[in-house]
């Protein structure tokens, strides 16, 4: 983008989330200004949207009005992404649900930029209309095997660090489940919660942040209740659930990273339908190896059904190799598909 030509690059800066725990993603920042001032970009700023009071950015502050455009961004994101998903492994015209992304993320930026579609009644409406326009897709179903992705938050979503994950498994006629952000957010507030709660702090903090939950939360029944309005859809599951799936499995305290909401994506996807799991781990993320592949043993003892295969996604594994295990995995998914029409 800053080689387009669109931008000013004395007049643009950059902004990147940062969780503050003690994983790789809080070093990220640091990597993308070392890759800017390789790139003869030095000028260019980098800002951290944290809650955690990690950097301190002259004239730049997280304002509520920010906040509000963030999650409303997260609420359609994670509505188009599902959407998509569970119309693309079907539809009669190849390309069809594609258009209708393309669409209204045209749309949304637009309805964005005049602060359009972040209140709630706007959301609603939008999003009731978003559903309508996927459902309008003609499908024709038919037995495939479902796949559901977990891991560490970069490789999980980011194409570029999983090797096109999404694109492979689409080729090998899957239906794909890509758990959305909300949750990922919800999980992150209410660990703030939880510190408060257990160690104490500022009560005007977990005031606030008290806030930002219930928003959030009243965020994800807007999607959900939008999502179910249409039977052939599969809505995400309420925050408070998943967090109860891994009750006497995994600890609470366990948050670093993805923590125990990475377990409990794997649950909640088995209990969905998706037992078939890729959980996509990057080398450098020791949480996300104890609470993503230490944990497959557990889970296989509560859904002996799950079938999950960990692939690491670091500069020392080749590609050929990471699609050659999750062809193993699909292919155990394939006899079980069979065995299950009586084929």
């Amino acid at each position: 983008a800053l080689h387009s030509g669109k931008y000013d690059i004395n007049k643009t800066a950059l902004v990147i989330t940062q969780t503050g725990g003690g994983c790789r993603a809080s070093n990220y920042i640091h990597l993308l200004r070392k890759a800017l001032k390789k790139a003869g970009l030095q000028q260019v700023p980098v800002i951290s949207a944290n809650l955690s009071f990690l950097e301190k950015d002259p004239g730049f502050t997280i304002t509520l009005a920010m906040i509000r455009k963030f999650v409303a961004a997260m609420v359609y994101g994670d509505a188009l992404s599902l959407l998509y998903n569970q119309n693309e492994a079907y539809e009669i015209n190849k390309g069809e649900s594609m258009a209708k992304v393309e669409k209204w993320i045209g749309f949304l930026s637009e309805q964005f930029n005049r602060g359009l579609g972040l209140s709630l009644k706007q959301q609603k409406v939008l999003l009731s209309k978003i559903v309508k326009d996927f459902a309008s897709v003609e499908i024709k179903k038919a037995p495939k095997v479902k796949v559901g992705v977990v891991g560490e938050i970069y490789v999980k979503y980011s194409s570029l660090g999983n090797n096109g994950l999404e694109d492979f498994l689409r080729e090998q006629d899957c239906e794909v489940n890509l758990p959305g952000l909300m949750n990922f957010a919800l999980f992150k507030v209410d660990n703030r919660l939880d510190d408060i709660r257990l160690y104490g702090g500022n009560p005007f903090k977990y005031f606030f942040v008290n806030i930002l939950m219930n928003y959030l939360l009243k965020m994800q029944n807007i999607l959900i209740d939008a999502i179910k309005s249409e039977p052939r859809y599969l809505p995400p599951t309420h925050y408070a659930h998943t967090k109860e799936l891994v009750k006497g499995v995994i600890g609470y305290g366990d948050k670093m990273g993805e923590g125990w909401l990475l377990t409990a994506e794997m649950l909640e996807l088995s209990e969905q339908g998706y037992s078939n799991i890729v959980c996509a781990q990057p080398f450098g993320c020791l949480p996300n190896h104890i609470c993503g592949k230490g944990m497959i043993h557990r889970i296989k003892s509560i859904d002996e059904n799950s079938n999950i295969v960990p692939i690491d996604y670091d500069p020392s594994a080749t590609r050929v190799n990471q699609e050659n295990r999750i062809k193993l995995m699909l292919a155990v998914a394939r006899e079980k598909l069979k065995n299950e029409r009586g084929e």
